[in-house]
C-alpha cells in the first residue's frame, strides 16, 4: 500500500467531514475527537502556540483517501494533561538535556480514555504509529507521549517500542444484568454507611434551600452559559491559577457542538449559585463529567451537582456509563468504582528509557495493588451468592 504521511499546522488544514468519518469508525470514539472539537480548542486560543500547545497533527494518505489520523501537539511544559512526567523532566535537566519541545498526541486539558490513533484497519494504525515515532525522532525531540488511548492504539504502540503507564480513574457502568432505574435503586445496593453518608450529603444541599435545574443541548442559552463560565472560572481562581479553556471556546460548543452538552444549575429561589457540565454521547449512552463552579458555599453542593445530579440524570436517561475525570478516590464513594487507564510514551534517549521503563514497572505494580486494594473496599454490598 502507498501511504503518505502529512504534517498539519492547523485542524483546519484536514476537511472535517472526512476527520468525523474515520473517527465514527473506531472502537472507542469520543466527541473530544471530533474536528469540531479540537478546532474549537485551536481557534478560541486554548490550545495553541501561545499556551504551549503548537498543533502538528499528523494524517496518512492514499490515492483512496484519508486512512488514518492523530492530532498531535508540541508542548513546552507538561500543564493540562493528567498523567504526570515532571519527575522525569527535572531528571533531563539535571543531567544537562532539554526535555522540551516534546511530542503528544493527546485531546487538551481532557482526560478521557478513547481512540487516539484513529485508522481505518489495524494496518493503516501501525503505519501512523511508526510515522509517529520516525518524526519525533526526525524532529530532534526528546520524547513521543500519547494519552488515555483504547487497546487498539496501546497494541499498535507497543509493537513499536513505546513504554506502557497505567493510571486510575473512577467510572460508573450501569450493571446489564441487574440495571438500576433511579439514583435511589443505585443507594439501595450500597453499603449502609456509604448510602446514610450520601443522604445526608444531600439533605445539606435542600436543606440550605438548593435546587436544580437541567438544562440539555441548544437550551442552554448564552446566559446560562456565561454564568456557567463565571462558575467554572471561580473554581481555577480558588486554586489560584488560570482557567485552561476560553469563553470563546464554550460559545464554539454551544454553535457546533450543542447536542454533546447538559447543564445542571444549582439554584436558590430565582438566584443561580452553581453549575456543572457534563458531555455526553447519546448514541453510545456515554457522559462524562467535566467542568464546575459556584458562587457561594454551599455545604456538599460539590458532590450534588457534579455526582448526585448527573447520576440521577443518566440512569433515568438510560445511559450505560457516567465516567468521573481524572484522580479522586473520593468519588468511589459515590458509586463510582476505580478503572485502569494508560498512556504510552516514546522515549529517544536510550539511557532515559532504561530507567523510566524501570520506574513505570514499578509503578505499575503499586496501580495494581492500589486497584485491589480499592475494590475490596467498594461501597456496594457483595452480590448475593447464588445456590446450585
Amino acid at each position: 500500500m502507498n501511504y503518505r504521511i502529512q504534517v498539519h499546522e492547523s485542524p483546519e488544514e484536514i476537511a472535517a467531514h472526512e476527520w468525523d468519518e474515520l473517527l465514527a469508525l473506531q472502537a472507542r470514539p469520543t466527541p473530544f475527537m471530533r474536528h469540531a472539537y479540537l478546532h474549537a480548542l485551536h481557534a478560541s486560543g486554548s490550545a495553541c502556540a501561545a499556551t504551549g500547545w503548537e498543533p502538528r497533527f499528523m494524517t496518512l494518505h492514499t490515492d483512496a483517501g484519508l486512512q488514518a489520523g492523530v492530532a498531535v501537539y508540541l508542548k513546552t511544559h507538561s500543564y493540562g494533561e493528567y498523567v504526570f512526567d515532571w519527575a522525569w523532566a527535572d531528571a533531563y535537566q539535571r543531567h544537562g538535556l532539554h526535555y522540551y519541545p516534546k511530542a503528544l498526541a493527546a485531546v487538551p486539558f481532557t482526560p478521557v480514555p478513547g481512540t487516539r490513533l484513529l485508522a481505518r484497519n489495524a494496518e493503516a494504525r501501525q503505519v501512523l504509529a511508526a510515522g509517529l515515532r520516525q518524526w519525533a525522532r526526525d524532529q530532534g525531540l526528546s520524547s513521543a507521549h500519547l494519552l488515555f488511548p483504547d487497546e487498539d492504539d496501546l497494541q499498535a504502540l507497543s509493537a513499536e517500542g513505546w513504554l506502557v503507564r497505567e493510571g486510575v480513574q473512577f467510572h460508573w457502568v450501569q450493571d446489564a444484568t441487574q440495571p438500576v432505574d433511579s439514583l435511589d435503586g443505585l443507594l439501595q445496593r450500597m453499603q449502609r454507611h456509604k448510602r446514610k453518608n450520601i443522604v445526608q450529603e444531600r439533605r445539606k444541599v435542600s436543606e440550605a434551600g438548593v435546587s436544580f435545574t437541567v438544562h440539555e443541548g441548544s437550551a442552554i442559552d448564552e446566559k446560562l452559559w456565561d454564568f456557567f463560565y463565571a462558575c467554572y472560572c471561580s473554581t481555577y481562581a480558588a486554586h489560584h491559577s488560570t482557567p485552561y479553556l476560553t469563553r470563546d471556546f464554550f460559545r464554539h460548543m454551544a454553535r457546533h457542538m450543542p447536542e454533546h452538552w447538559v447543564m445542571f444549575v444549582a439554584r436558590r429561589g430565582d438566584a443561580a449559585l452553581a453549575a456543572s457540565l457534563i458531555a455526553v454521547d447519546r448514541a453510545r449512552q456515554w457522559a462524562w463529567g467535566r467542568y464546575w463552579g459556584c458562587t457561594e458555599h454551599v455545604p456538599c453542593l460539590h458532590f450534588e451537582a457534579c455526582y448526585y445530579q448527573p447520576l440521577a440524570w443518566c440512569i433515568e436517561q438510560g445511559f450505560k456509563r457516567f465516567e468521573g475525570g481524572a484522580q479522586g478516590e473520593h468519588k468511589m464513594a459515590r458509586g463510582l468504582l476505580p478503572v485502569k487507564t494508560a498512556s504510552a510514551h516514546w522515549i529517544r534517549d536510550r539511557r532515559f528509557e532504561a530507567a523510566i521503563a524501570d520506574f513505570l514497572g514499578r509503578e505499575g505494580a503499586g496501580v495494581s495493588a492500589y486497584v485491589d486494594e480499592l475494590r475490596e473496599r467498594g461501597p456496594f454490598k457483595p452480590a448475593p451468592a447464588h445456590k446450585d
